[in-house]
């Protein structure tokens, strides 16, 4: 594991999975915090999706170009 952007792949996609949990446990509680938070956490989650992809991608291609 000593390829840091493999590091910093593994990070993206555990703050994707936490963001998750979060938004799936306040709207299973329900309540105040699940409608303060559900669209702010729902962003977060796409933004935290979108750069883990795109992390994928360029690792993928830096693979396939040999560097």
């Amino acid at each position: 594991m000593g390829d840091p952007l493999l590091v910093l792949i593994i990070l993206a996609c555990v703050a994707v999975v936490v963001v998750l949990m979060l938004g799936l446990g306040g709207f299973a509680g329900g309540g105040d915090f699940n409608k303060k938070n559900s669209n702010k956490l729902m962003r977060y989650r796409i933004a935290a999706q979108f750069v883990a992809v795109v992390l994928i991608v360029i690792y993928v291609y830096l693979r396939q170009t040999g560097s």
